[in-house]
């Protein structure tokens, strides 16, 4: 049976494993989030020690994305990947487990987030890059866009479950299903035929092949571009993981349960914008497509510091889930489909530095402010400040653009000044 033109990544045997086993790993990596942030709040109920649980969870993205993205090049994708996930999953039964047995500690959960993020440093660039070795490059655009619906898929499903398992059964619970669902994934990329090969050898170090991928970048310049809205969007208005649960938890005085509703009208969103992605877009997306999200997302991000009721608040959640998906995927494929394959690995490591490198700052930041003047501050102040940032770079990218079109010429051939 032919597939809908939106699912036609689903064609490719490949792909479609590797977005099945992910399907149920993310639901349990949805679950584990939400019952971190609220175990943090339990055990110290302060948004400034929920930031910093982000800071050491995100914080190696930040010093060592260039490096795993090297090593991404240089080694068989789908092996990496195995070993990434099994390390996730033994993180995740040691917290279960420390938590069942009720010597949990602020500093057990705090070096379990950094050993969290040395392995998703690893993990995020390979599997980024590997899916571009699963389908031909006419349907990459489609394949991202898929794999964000199923990765805000699994925080509809992921967030709603936590709050009903943490509700009744603690957040034990939580851990030991996510555990228990990295098994789903090692056995799609073990059942996979493709390796995602390494590049051949540049003769070039470690070092060197980072800096040519930095200097691509930099130099290509709407490439350039998509990485300076992603840090602004990343550093100042994707802070859910602080967010929701303040704004559950301080202003709508909701419990577990009313958390994971608010996280899953969260992902409602955003798999909406996913999908909407996936059936109209073609080839690379028009610089609106990721310029007008991000202004969309700092706004409704504003407009959440004056929400005080639950409904309204989903509302508002499910707006801003839907127009950061579109954001995010429109940069990811922008910059899949631009760069050429020897430096992609490289790139995306980039890409992972840029987008989940910011949130360890982000989330201190957002937990700082929250802390001395309140959610609704924080979210006034990062909205306001993204936004500022998202109409300044956009503005001086066209000046640029505008400065090195050529000439026109007149009739005799000169440039006409």
């Amino acid at each position: 049976m032919a597939l809908p033109v939106g699912l036609r990544a689903l064609r490719h045997r490949d792909f479609r494993l590797f977005w099945s086993g992910q399907l149920v790993s993310l639901i349990g990596t949805w679950m584990q989030s939400v019952g971190q942030s609220w175990l943090v709040l339990e055990l110290t109920n302060s948004p400034f020690r929920l930031g910093m649980i982000g800071t050491l969870q995100f914080g190696p993205i930040l010093l060592f994305s260039f490096l795993g993205g090297a090593i991404s090049d240089r080694v068989r994708k789908r092996r990496m990947l195995i070993g990434t996930q099994t390390a996730l999953m033994l993180q995740a039964f040691t917290l279960s487990a420390l938590v069942w047995s009720g010597h949990v500690q602020f500093w057990h959960v705090a070096l379990l987030a950094a050993l969290y993020g040395l392995a998703n440093t690893l993990d995020m660039p390979a599997r980024q890059s590997f899916i571009a070795h699963l389908v031909p490059r006419g349907d990459l655009m489609n394949a991202i866009a898929l794999n964000s619906a199923v990765f805000n898929g699994a925080r509809v499903v992921g967030p709603a479950v936590a709050g009903l398992l943490v509700a009744r059964y603690g957040t034990a619970a939580a851990f030991l299903f996510n555990g228990l669902s990295f098994v789903a994934v090692i056995a799609a990329l073990a059942a996979i035929r493709t390796e995602g090969a390494p590049r051949p050898p540049s003769g070039l170090g470690m070092g060197a092949e980072i800096a040519q991928g930095v200097r691509y970048a930099l130099g290509t310049p709407r490439i350039a571009l998509v990485f300076g809205l992603l840090l602004s969007v990343s550093l100042f208005v994707v802070n859910t993981n602080v967010v929701v649960p303040l704004i559950a938890r301080n202003v709508l005085n909701q419990g577990a349960h009313g958390f994971g509703l608010l996280m899953a009208s969260l992902g409602m969103g955003a798999v909406m914008g996913a999908l909407t992605v996936a059936a109209l877009a073609r080839g690379r997306p028009p610089l609106g497509f990721v310029v007008g999200p991000a202004i969309a997302a700092a706004l409704l991000l504003v407009g959440l510091s004056f929400v005080h009721h639950f409904g309204l608040a989903a509302s508002v959640l499910m707006a801003l889930g839907f127009a950061q998906i579109v954001f995010m995927t429109s940069c990811n494929t922008t910059v899949q489909i631009t760069v050429p394959d020897e430096l992609r690995g490289r790139i995306m490591g980039l890409y992972a530095l840029v987008f989940a490198g910011m949130t360890p700052i982000g989330s201190l930041l957002m937990g700082t402010i929250a802390e001395r003047w309140g959610v609704a501050r924080a979210c006034a102040v990062g909205g306001t400040t993204g936004l500022l940032l998202v109409s300044g770079l956009t503005l001086a990218w066209r000046r640029h653009q505008r400065g090195t079109e050529p000439s026109p010429a007149s009739p005799d051939g000169r440039s006409v000044p």
